[in-house]
């Protein structure tokens, strides 16, 4: 078993006030870590950039809290496991979190922070967008050379008369469907949108606005869109087509595609007939849809099992071998749906407002805690083992992690 001899951690001090991590068991508290996000936020600035954009109307003369000190404890409250704004009645007083908020005295009430959600609106989403990505642009040291964009939708069940709100017979239950787009673990787009619109509904704007501002940095990154078949649409096709995006997208079958496959399908199907296992190969061909207006390369997993055919297609405009396309490059979008996942964990699914853009706004919030959850993962455990990063081992690194970013 791993010792931790090191007795004590010092942290950045708060307005003068000393900050320590000791281990004797004196005096205990659960939200310890939010002084982790405390440092990963000075280091990154998201929140001091939050509340520079974000417009706040209030008479300054007359309000205790400020934009900035109402957005730590909420996105800290949320990475720590605070979903609702009723905990902050207790956690307010709190005196790890009002360290890390940098408050000295109490945090603002639960009523105050709904002011807040309450008065957001378009402005307030676009801003936060952009956060976002340029948190992204600046994780990176020089530009880089190649970018994969995953784009997946989700649902975002809702349980009242909320705004927007739609009954969705593939999930079996009244939601939203929000947008999300990543590239690796970091988090570019979370955008609320109704259920009663396809899965590519805005998809073409949100990555032209994207695309638009990445090459603006890097004009001669080559960027590479992947998404499953839900986004296989002419607009967003036609559009990467004009622009030079890549594409690595997945199709529905159809009688034209699986007339085209024909031979591969019965080729797999002999040979899952005469050895007993699963076969699967891969072929191309190319293919016009009406609403095409040329040719694309299509490509064909023909997979058969006991259980009968399997197969699937996609649509690239990308050269490398139909295998390697299909197994190693589309195939690693199903990452993207642990990041989705990690999203839920921290209460993105919280959006039980009324009025449509507060929910975003909470929306957003939500993807603000994993930017600081994800780059503590990227900045300060890069030296330790991917998974199953023992507590012992983080806390061992902490005072590494203190030095370099006390600034």
């Amino acid at each position: 078993m791993t010792k931790l001899y090191q007795e004590s951690i010092d942290l950045p001090a708060v307005k003068r006030r000393r900050i320590r991590i000791d281990f004797g068991g004196s005096h205990l508290t659960s939200d310890a870590g939010a002084h982790l996000l405390r440092l990963v936020d000075r280091r990154l600035g998201l929140t001091s950039q939050l509340a520079k954009r974000l417009p706040d109307d209030r008479v300054a003369g007359r309000c205790q809290h400020s934009l900035r000190d109402m957005l730590r404890q909420r996105i800290y409250g949320l990475a720590l496991g605070y979903e609702d704004l009723n905990d902050s009645e207790q956690i307010r007083y709190d005196p790890a979190l009002r360290a890390a908020a940098e408050v000295p005295t109490s945090l603002a009430s639960p009523a105050t922070l709904c002011r807040l959600e309450q008065r957001a609106g378009r402005i307030e989403a676009m801003a936060m967008h952009e956060v976002l990505v340029e948190q992204f642009i600046a994780s990176y040291d020089k530009p880089p050379k190649r970018l994969i964009l995953d784009i997946d939708a989700t649902d975002n069940p809702v349980h009242g008369m909320q705004e927007g709100r739609h009954f969705m017979r593939y999930y079996d239950s009244y939601c939203f469907l929000p947008l999300y787009v990543y590239c690796g673990k970091q988090l570019l787009v979370s955008y609320l949108r109704p259920a009663s619109r396809s899965p590519a509904f805005h998809a073409s704007a949100v990555i032209s606005l994207l695309v638009r501002r990445l090459r603006e940095v890097s004009p001669k990154v080559q960027i590479v869109l992947r998404a499953d078949a839900g986004f296989c649409v002419p607009r967003l096709l036609h559009w990467c087509d004009r622009r030079g995006v890549d594409y690595v997208i997945g199709i529905g079958k159809n009688s034209r595609l699986l007339t085209q496959s024909t031979e591969m399908r019965g080729y797999a199907e002999s040979l899952h007939e005469l050895t007993g296992k699963k076969q699967r190969w891969f072929s191309e061909f190319y293919y016009q849809a009406r609403s095409w207006p040329h040719e694309r390369r299509v490509i064909v997993k023909a997979e058969h099992n006991e259980s009968g055919a399997n197969p699937r297609f996609i649509v690239t405009s990308l050269n490398h071998t139909a295998r390697w396309l299909y197994t190693r490059f589309y195939c690693a979008r199903g990452d993207m749906e642990n990041r989705i996942k990690e999203q839920i964990q921290l209460f993105s699914t919280r959006t039980s407002c009324h009025r449509w853009w507060p929910n975003q706004f909470r929306l957003l919030l939500s993807s603000m805690s994993y930017v600081l959850l994800e780059r503590l993962r990227a900045l300060a455990l890069q030296e330790t083992e991917p998974h199953s990063v023992s507590l012992v081992v983080q806390l061992a690194i902490l005072p590494k992690f203190t030095r370099e970013w006390a600034v």
